[in-house]
């Protein structure tokens, strides 16, 4: 939850400078882990890439654990995965820099475990989807526990470009490694709980309704309602009526 600051909402140019910088250098360093996976697929005509997938149950797979989100199969996965990680790396790092940083290796590693425990023996796992995964509910979940606008704003953008991934973490395509896609989103929802206070909230605008002094009013009033004569109404019965009773007389000679 976001608490309330003394500090003046950051809207002077010093302020949007330097978040046009992080913005920037989010930028550069996404498109530069894009290049290097351009290069590596690049090259990967020269050795044999399954030497360096994630193999599951198998001791030799574990390498795979850091060289196989480098590797891809096609043109098209490689495209995918690349876009991905493109926006989505930059928005992690803009929003949340330290946050980011220390949360790659964590989504890193856990997609690939979860290749290594989830997969079927004999199969092949490579590619970044694990780690685009890890980076979607990175923000997502963030964005749950800080709630404050920045991070709501995020979560927002990311559920708008990649909400499928919610349903990408179970088995829905063959060929597809929907472990990898499980790994990397469980580790991304728990690099968000470990890192959420790594990046300060921004500081927000305090009203002077929230500056009220409530020490006259007693804890267990603000839960209790008021007595029923206290509440005001708009017609009230009086206590008191005075009239004048009519007799009238007895039929038929009778008296009542």
């Amino acid at each position: 939850m976001q608490l309330p600051t003394e500090a003046p909402v950051p809207d002077t140019p010093a302020q949007r400078k330097a978040d046009r910088r992080r913005l920037l250098r989010a930028l550069n360093a996404s498109l530069a882990f894009v290049l290097l996976l351009v290069a590596v697929f690049a090259a990967q005509s020269s050795f044999d890439v399954r030497a360096f997938t994630v193999q599951p149950w198998s001791l030799h797979g574990l390498i795979g654990l850091l060289t196989a989100p480098l590797l891809h199969g096609s043109v098209e996965h490689l495209a995918a995965n690349a876009t991905s990680l493109l926006l989505l790396g930059t928005l992690a790092g803009a929003v949340y820099p330290k946050a980011t940083v220390r949360a790659l290796p964590i989504v890193w590693i856990g997609s690939g475990i979860g290749a290594w425990l989830l997969g079927d023996p004999g199969s092949y796992h490579l590619g970044a989807s694990g780690v685009t995964h890890g980076l979607m509910f990175l923000v997502m979940t963030l964005g749950l526990l800080r709630r404050d606008r920045p991070s709501i704003a995020a979560a927002m953008i990311a559920f708008l470009l990649y909400g499928g991934m919610l349903l990408t973490v179970l088995p829905r395509e063959i060929g597809v490694s929907w472990q990898a896609h499980l790994g990397g989103a469980v580790a991304g929802v728990i690099a968000a709980f470990v890192f959420r206070l790594r990046d300060p909230l921004p500081p927000r605008k305090r009203y002077s309704w929230e500056d009220e002094d409530e020490s006259m009013v007693p804890a267990h009033e603000e839960l209790e309602p008021p007595s029923p004569r206290e509440v005001p109404v708009l017609w009230n019965r009086p206590e008191h009526q005075t009239g004048v009773v009519l007799r009238f007389p007895p039929r038929n000679g009778q008296e009542e």
